[in-house]
């Protein structure tokens, strides 16, 4: 039994700390209690990572057997204790769980609260493994790889895909968020061999490119991915992708990349409808940025130019919309008489049922335009065409969807909206809201 630190909550998961670590903190706990790695702000991405994996295992997609997964920089294993306590039981007994760290501490300190707080319905195995994770997931083929550093995940990338089953999902963070849009073009380039303009949508174009990576890592062992949810949450971006053993798929890897231009120019635009990379539109006003496939001929002095990136979806519309409030409650609040474990208030339980709802604001909603490429934001659409102010996202979406198009608001950290409409029709809906200066 753990006698150190305080009881802690996240999800309906418990687990011993350091007594300084709240659901409010915006960054990892101290290392020197028991050099134990936990970051709260990653609260989110565990939620959401035990959400995923409900509904890909609801799809069908990872089959009816058992489920090799490995957290490969696990630091206090909360996020594969997660998938064992908070997924339904018929689940969590087909789990055979790793979890994998260089530091011995943590992997015994992760085991002791696996004891002390094991699933509540008793079903699942979880190992501990101390390695390399470079090393430790090579040992077989695995169904799910979760892949969480402290700043880029290239140098893992590779061994992460070798370690696949022929169908598994990856899940990749980076918090390298400097270099990803752009910021850092040094990195970016050195890291990812790609290159974003710093504007409003480098945040997206960041995530494009690790897509576009891990595309690439994952066709150089014949092997296809499809994004299934890709977040930008704070200080860090996550991507899940389904990956497929498939020749043929892969050999098509160059459909999905290409090149996002800012200020696009008239024969850009043209190319890139060509392309069906964005739906026909009168050219008498120009897009803010248009996708071109990556055999168009680019300028790599060009500071309009970001990628090479990923132009396809970014999400799985079916998997997305299994982001509900209601599974979001069942799976990921406790039931256990709190007050024996927690000095919680009801305000606190309250709190963190808002935390668990917040991280998955919009995704339902936005699984809908999954597959749409046009990301707007509001604020940058104003300046682009001389309007007073910027226009309301959600007036935006009413007026496209009441004229035949898909439009959801965005989890994008800036007030957005992804569509499938044409240019022309979203600055028809512009001027309805406010007429030109």
């Amino acid at each position: 039994m753990l006698s150190e630190g305080l009881v802690h909550l996240e999800g309906a998961t418990f687990l011993r700390l350091a007594d300084n670590i709240t659901n409010d903190s915006l960054g990892p706990s101290s290392k020197d209690f028991q050099k134990v790695f936990y970051n709260p702000a990653m609260a989110g991405s565990r939620t959401r990572s035990v959400i995923l994996m409900k509904n890909i295992i609801d799809s069908g997609f990872l089959g009816d057997s058992e489920i090799y997964a490995i957290d490969g920089l696990a630091a206090s294993g909360l996020r594969a204790r997660r998938w064992l306590n908070e997924l339904p039981e018929e689940y969590s007994k087909r789990m055979r769980v790793t979890i994998c760290d260089l530091n011995e501490n943590s992997l015994n300190w992760a085991m002791k609260n696996h004891e002390q707080f094991p699933p509540s319905h008793g079903e699942g195995i979880l190992t501990p493994r101390q390695g390399d994770l470079r090393t430790a997931v090579l040992d077989q083929g695995w169904h799910w790889v979760d892949v969480d550093p402290f700043g880029s995940p290239m140098p893992f990338l590779d061994t992460a895909i070798q370690s696949l089953a022929r169908r598994a999902v990856l899940e990749i963070s980076a918090t390298d968020t400097a270099a990803l849009t752009g910021s850092s073009k040094t990195a970016l380039m050195r890291r990812y061999g790609a290159r974003v303009k710093t504007d409003g949508l480098a945040h997206d174009s960041g995530m494009r490119v690790l897509l576009a990576c891990i595309a690439r890592n994952a066709a150089s062992h014949d092997r296809s991915i499809q994004p299934i949810l890709s977040i930008w949450d704070s200080h860090h971006l996550r991507v899940s992708v389904k990956v497929t053993k498939s020749i043929k798929v892969s050999n098509e890897l160059e459909e999905n990349l290409g090149w996002r231009v800012a200020s696009p120019k008239v024969e850009e635009v043209q190319a890139s409808i060509d392309a069906k990379l964005m739906p026909p539109s009168s050219l008498d006003s120009l897009p803010m940025h248009c996708f071109l496939p990556l055999s168009y001929p680019i300028n790599r002095k060009d500071n309009r130019v970001s990628g090479p990136l990923w132009v396809g979806q970014i999400g799985n519309e079916s998997i997305m919309a299994g982001f509900t409030e209601e599974i979001a409650m069942s799976l990921c609040t406790t039931s256990l008489d709190e007050d024996k474990l927690l000095s919680w208030t009801e305000r606190d339980f309250e709190l963190e049922k808002r935390r668990i709802l917040r991280s998955i604001r919009y995704i339902q909603q936005e699984a809908e335009v999954a597959d749409c490429r046009c990301l707007i934001l509001t604020d940058d659409l104003a300046s682009w065409q001389n309007q007073g102010s910027p226009p309301s996202p959600n007036k935006m979406i009413e007026l496209i969807q009441n004229k035949g198009f898909k439009a959801a608001r965005s989890h994008y950290s800036k007030p957005s909206f992804r569509t499938n409409a044409p240019w022309d029709i979203i600055v028809e809906c512009l001027n309805e809201t406010q007429p030109p200066m």
